[in-house]
């Protein structure tokens, strides 16, 4: 098997210079949009480091490294790489169980993960997630996110919060009296700038004006009126004595914890693909712009391979970062790389001085970011759908609250699946059709009953017609349909598939077992409307050989034929008239 890498690996970067329509206007625009992206994802990756449970310059970090990998590598002219509030909980969770090591394992193995899938065409992953997952546990992770900062946003005396969100919210209602009247206030008011700052602009972040007005207002408190906040320097104080510039290491591998990380692991795989793809396919539909999906999960798989090493933590394309990117005239991955190096900057230079923003200010930005993420609006229009859209929705929407994002994920995906198979083999069945009945046209084995002409079926003779795919949830109903038939005088069964599109190996299992007890009870078993794909199976199988190919016919005309023939013969060699 020959596998050619240009197939599933081009990055829209490289494109660019071959086609040679890069020029100073289009670099102007990049340059302009990745300044502007650079400053929106400042706060947002130290806020969604601080709240993973690692540093806020890992948070950064990730935005750099990551950013910048994502946009050389990606499949997409407009997606902007980086930490998100996706991965809050399902990182909390691993370094809180394994550490800093068994995130970076989990990070990388989540990163050859996507490789893989990229490189087997996986790219249409999203197609096959039901919405009410995405929804579930997109609306869980938010109300998590919530739960996370009501400590820092009323400030209250709690030294560890539990991670478990019942046990947490016990804590809190335990420690509510303890809360801190000015970092709720200082909450409050960071909450009310970032809601209302687009009303004067929308060039500079809210985030970003939240944080300048939290410093301010912080320091001018402490100095005026001798009021302390919590600051990010109080929570890391090494950050005070500056930083210095990551080089990849290598982490402390403990090979008996690495098969416990393959399932936190495959849950990171998921939700980049998830969220990657989906920020691509928003952005195709506003720029009218074609994103390849599979080049892009390779381009994010190196990115969480790579940015581990360098103390990063999980990274995916980013939605919100990516609409700045193109509402402020953004045309190609350049911005990307641009923002990446405004982060760098800001990483090299201006980090010192991130030790006086207040922890408040940054509970606030991520109350809005849960918000936000919480899609109550779809959430509950959801809830007036189908019964098992519904369960769907509120099992995993429940169980990555209450008990884990990775078990909410896989159950969801399961319960979903086990759904959809009992609609299907619901909406498909199997009949018999006995007497008089209507047939299409002999070249037209699809036509529509209703268009056809009466078809006398010989005495001996059944007809079992199968209406859908005949695979795993249906193929017992063939059984069960012929255990109940009372078979005085069968001699010939015909098993009509027009309408099966596609057969899987339970559901030829279940015929060929009819056919072996059908032979045993000296019925004859005829195929009849067997389409190619269906039929190529079974030749492939070596069903068709063994119950030979002359009994195995497009249409039903000639299957008919065929059984009154049979019908016939048996007869005359018992002395009767022919029927």
């Amino acid at each position: 098997m020959s596998f050619n890498v240009s197939e599933v690996f081009r990055p829209k970067f490289f494109g660019l210079f071959k086609k040679g329509n890069y020029n100073k206007e289009t670099f102007t625009a990049d340059l302009i949009a990745g300044i502007i992206v650079g400053i929106v994802a400042l706060p947002l990756a130290i806020a969604f480091g601080i709240a993973s449970g690692v540093s806020p310059q890992q948070g950064l970090i990730t935005a750099v490294i990551a950013g910048f990998i994502v946009s050389l590598l990606g499949g997409s002219h407009f997606l902007i790489g980086g930490p998100t509030g996706a991965f809050i909980v399902i990182v909390y969770g691993i370094v809180g169980r394994y550490g800093m090591s068994g995130l970076i394992i989990a990070t990388v193995l989540a990163g050859i993960i996507l490789v893989l899938m990229g490189i087997f065409k996986l790219g249409t992953i999203i197609k096959f997630i039901p919405y009410p997952i995405v929804v579930g546990f997109t609306s869980g992770i938010a109300v998590v996110i919530f739960s996370t900062q009501i400590k820092d946003f009323f400030g209250l005396a709690v030294e560890n919060v539990p991670s478990g969100f019942i046990p947490q919210w016990g804590t809190y209602l335990k420690n509510f009296f303890s809360l801190n009247i000015y970092e709720t206030l200082l909450s409050l008011f960071c909450l009310l700038v970032i809601i209302y700052w687009p009303r004067i602009t929308r060039r500079v972040p809210g985030s970003l004006a939240a944080i300048i007005a939290g410093i301010a207002a912080s320091l001018l408190l402490s100095r005026f009126a001798g009021i302390e906040f919590a600051t990010i320097g109080s929570k890391f104080p090494e950050l005070a004595s500056g930083i210095e510039m990551p080089h990849p290491e290598l982490p402390k591998i403990d090979f008996s914890t690495i098969p416990n990380l393959f399932q936190p692991a495959f849950t990171i795989a998921l939700l980049c693909a998830i969220e990657s793809l989906l920020a691509a396919m928003v952005a195709d539909g506003i720029t009218g712009k074609r994103h390849d999906s599979n080049t892009e999960l390779i381009g994010q798989g190196v990115a969480n391979i790579v940015t581990p090493f360098f103390g990063g933590i999980p990274a995916t394309g980013a939605i919100a970062r990516t609409m700045t990117n193109i509402n402020n005239g953004g045309r190609t991955p350049v911005t990307g790389l641009i923002h990446a190096f405004v982060l760098l900057l800001i990483f090299l230079f201006l980090m010192p001085y991130a030790v006086y923003i207040p922890l408040a200010c940054l509970a606030a930005i991520l109350v809005v970011v849960a918000y936000n993420m919480s899609e109550w609006r779809t959430f509950v229009y959801l809830l007036k759908g189908d019964k098992t859209d519904v369960a769907v929705l509120l099992i995993t929407f429940f169980l990555t609250v209450i008990i884990d994002l990775t078990v909410a994920i896989e159950v969801g995906l399961v319960l979903a699946i086990i759904l959809f198979v009992k609609r299907v083999s619901e909406t498909s069945t199997i009949r018999v059709l006995k007497d008089d009945y209507v047939h299409g046209t002999e070249d037209d084995e699809t036509a529509q009953l209703t268009d056809t002409e009466h078809l006398n079926i010989p005495k001996g003779v059944e007809i079992y017609e199968i209406d859908g795919p005949f695979f795993f949830g249906l193929a017992s109903k063939l059984d069960e349909l012929d255990r109940d038939l009372k078979k005085k005088n069968l001699q010939v069964r015909i098993i009509r598939m027009r309408k099966v599109p596609f057969m899987d190996s339970t559901g030829l299992n279940n015929l060929r077992n009819l056919w072996l007890r059908s032979r045993k009870e000296k019925v004859q078993i005829i195929l009849s409307g067997v389409n190619e794909n269906v039929l190529h199976y079974m030749r492939k199988a070596g069903f068709a050989n063994e119950i030979g190919e002359e009994f195995i016919f497009p249409h039903i005309i000639p299957a008919l034929a065929k059984a009154t023939e049979l019908t016939e013969n048996n007869s005359g060699r018992h002395g009767n008239p022919a029927i």
